[in-house]
């Protein structure tokens, strides 16, 4: 809506701006996708519209060209309000914009003959968000509601020897505090995961030991943000300091402190070495594969600390409803898990607690924790009272999650004409000061970089240590990025230094269509590692069209081309980059979807699939109305709710259309096959036609044909189930985990 509302205020000042005018005018919305391209240029195009002018239609990628649209009404008469005379209220009339159809994209050949898939839609929720419609976690509040602030450690290790809090409690309007003397020492995981957590469990509600700048301390509830800033301005604390590592190099050598020497921690690899995990496989055998090669190539590569930074930080409110359950509203990417998770740490059965998942703005891994919920939980608990719990920006730095820094080590033994024999890679991964998601994100750096080249001899290590500093977690690419970081610029390395062809050097050693996944019997980030073959790839094919669109033979390496004329201190570049990633996690993922059919026809689609706002929920739509043969328009869909919605992984893994959409399929397919049963006795009751069978319908355009050309509507065969014949309610439900 910020979008919006900026240009809505620039056009009525000013009709024709120029490009440089409306980015001032959108300077000040923080978008972190576009670029801002895309915004500029819609507005200018809404301002050669909103002044009458014929706009040069959009061209796709193929070339079509494209209709231009701003948006589509949900009904023809409803026109959007772009602009106004000035007079609204007071007698006037508003200036109300044409509105012309979507632009139509350029269409997958598999995609030609579908109705739904494939076909751009309106996202589902596109009109509440744009008119600021309450839809996030913070959009609703509760009467009563508390805020909610934590005190964070100033020191990076410590024991806390004695605190005192009685002058906060003592302070009007503040309604809590709470220190770990307060809470029971429940030991758990804040990775956001499938049970059982692969991870170390070493974490503490409040502990009695900081391990980070940033770690929790306390907690306060009260009636207002600046109380509770005051109330932890009154808190006492004093610190036993204890020696901080900060070098993930330096962690595992005698005599560094220890982060986890606490009993109730568990499987943590080594606590007394610092080390949270260590994984170690080898295919073939490396030793000889060095034997066998003519050079050998080693270096050492980092990859740093990189935070998520979502436009919404994280943010939650808890209460208890009716019933006398905690109902937790929380902006994350993984609400069955969270209630899974949080239930033991807050002394509460998984059924006396609802997690509720809103709208979300953006999450990039950083919400596949349980980071919050606890916090805010434990609050409502000790008041009766709803809580409100946000981080600020700059907690969200100090005290969330980043991803995790790596020193990596390639190590790759060459022949002389061009064949990898042997490919070692040593991963040192820097937890911080707590486990999370420690295992299998720097697992996922070697299972998906060193799987890339099929060479016959693989060695992969790697040890994630604990440090004093905020703690890593999952981000975007899940260890992957931090693999190829290293991986790529090494084997660019290896063909300048023997003269390969980047491309051919890649291409010649890359997997391919039919060979075995070379990871795939020595590790799987699922429930066991076993053979998998590589049925399709598109890589060579990429490579060979993109180095001819960007005439890569005519360019690379030709130093006239990369200079530029009259600026020697510049420099043209051109590069190529191979990269292997994954959808879903085989044998552990797993997405449900159910559909109910209403009585006008509609539908109820309920999706346990957390929209990030990625448009899940109105791929999902399309993809039911697939099936269904009927429109996006005619579903509600509901998501991630653990009260009402089917159980759902969450939101990871780039797999929410692989596997809740395969879900939904399946829901909808029951749902089409009982609409077919309805319809062929409906039809078989006209005189004078043959008798049809549910295999001789067709549903499309929102109802059921007949080869000869019949049709009863959807809301003709619904009003038919539940009132009239045979009555029952016409729904399905469907499950699939990735194989």
């Amino acid at each position: 809506p910020a979008f919006i509302l900026c240009a809505l205020a620039l056009l009525r000042k000013n009709p024709s701006p120029t490009e440089a005018e409306v980015r001032e005018a959108i300077a000040g919305v923080l978008s972190r996708d576009t670029g801002y391209v895309k915004p500029v240029q819609a507005i200018l195009r809404a301002a050669a519209v909103m002044r009458g002018e014929d706009v040069p239609p959009i061209e796709s990628a193929g070339g079509i060209p494209l209709p231009i649209g701003l948006f589509t009404p949900p009904a023809p008469q409803e026109d959007l309000p772009l602009g106004g005379s000035g007079n609204e209220g007071r007698g006037g009339t508003e200036t109300r914009v044409r509105t012309t159809p979507m632009p139509m994209m350029t269409l997958a050949p598999e995609t030609e003959n579908l109705r739904q898939v494939g076909k751009p839609r309106i996202k589902v929720d596109a009109r509440k968000l744009i008119q600021g419609k309450p839809a996030y976690t913070d959009d609703i509040e509760h009467r009563g509601m508390l805020v909610a602030k934590v005190l964070w450690s100033p020191v990076a290790h410590a024991l806390i020897k004695h605190i005192d809090v009685s002058k906060a409690r003592a302070l009007e309007g503040v309604h809590a505090v709470l220190t770990y003397q307060d809470l029971p020492r429940i030991v758990y995981t804040t990775s956001g995961q499938s049970d059982p957590e692969p991870g170390p469990h070493d974490n503490f509600s409040l502990d009695y030991k900081v391990r980070y700048v940033g770690d929790r301390v306390a907690f306060v509830a009260a009636e207002t943000e600046a109380i509770a800033r005051q109330a932890l301005e009154l808190i006492e604390v004093e610190y036993e300091e204890l020696p901080a590592i900060f070098d993930p190099r330096e962690s595992m050598q005698l005599g560094a402190p220890l982060l986890h020497d606490e009993p109730e921690s568990w499987h943590i690899e080594d606590k007394n070495r610092n080390l949270a995990a260590i994984i170690e496989w080898e295919v073939g055998d490396i030793k000889a594969g060095f034997e066998q090669a003519d050079r050998i190539f080693e270096r050492t590569y980092y990859s740093p600390k990189v935070q998520q930074t979502p436009i919404e930080p994280h943010v939650c409110t808890t209460w208890w409803d009716e019933d006398d359950r905690l109902v937790i509203r929380t902006s994350t990417q993984v609400p069955f898990h969270v209630r899974r998770i949080i239930a033991p740490v807050l002394g509460l059965p998984e059924k006396r607690i609802r997690v509720i998942k809103p709208r979300i703005g953006g999450g990039f891994g950083v919400k596949q924790e349980v980071m919050i919920e606890d916090v805010a939980a434990h609050l409502t608990i000790v008041t009766g009272r709803p809580v409100r719990f946000e981080y600020t920006r700059e907690e969200e730095f100090y005290t969330s999650r980043s991803r995790h820094p790596m020193y990596i080590t390639m190590r790759t033994g060459v022949t002389h004409d061009g064949r990898i024999v042997a490919n070692d890679m040593y991963a040192l991964s820097d937890t911080g000061s707590y486990g999370a998601h420690a295992l299998t994100v720097a697992g996922n750096t070697g299972h998906k970089a060193m799987a890339l080249y099929n060479a016959p001899n693989i060695h992969f290590r790697t040890e994630i240590v604990y440090t004093n500093t905020p703690p890593s977690g999952a981000y975007r690419g899940y260890g992957v990025p931090q693999g190829f970081w290293a991986l790529d610029p090494h084997i660019e390395w290896i063909c300048r230094e023997m003269g390969f062809d980047p491309i051919e050097f890649r291409l010649n050693n890359a997997v391919k269509a039919g060979d075995l996944h070379p990871i795939s019997k020595a590790w799987n980030e699922g429930r066991e590692a076993s053979p998998e073959y590589i049925k399709t790839c598109g890589l060579e094919d990429c490579v060979r069209k993109g180095a001819e669109a960007i005439r890569w033979y005519d360019r690379f390496d030709n130093d006239d081309w990369h200079r530029i004329p009259g600026q020697p201190h510049l420099r043209r570049g051109i590069g190529l980059a191979a990269v292997m990633q994954g959808t879903s996690i085989p044998r552990l993922d797993m997405g449900a979807a159910s559909i109910k059919m209403n009585d006008d026809g509609s539908f109820n689609l309920l999706v346990g699939a957390t929209d990030l706002g990625t448009g899940s929920d109105t791929v999902l739509s399309q993809i039911a109305a697939e099936v269904l043969g009927c429109e996006v328009s005619d579903f509600i869909t509901y998501s991630s709710d653990t009260d009402f919605t089917p159980f759902d992984k969450g939101a990871y893994a780039s797999s929410t259309t692989y596997i809740s959409g395969r879900a939904t399929q399946i829901a909808a397919e029951q749902v089409a096959g009982q609409i077919k049963q309805v319809a062929a006795r409906m039809f078989n009751k006209d005189e004078g036609y043959d008798l049809v069978t549910p295999d001789d319908l067709e549903l499309r355009d929102q109802g059921v044909w007949t080869m000869d050309g019949r049709r009863i509507t959807h809301r003709e065969i619904a009003l038919n189930s539940l009132h009239h014949e045979n009555q029952h309610q016409i729904m399905g439900i469907g499950s699939y985990v990735s194989p």
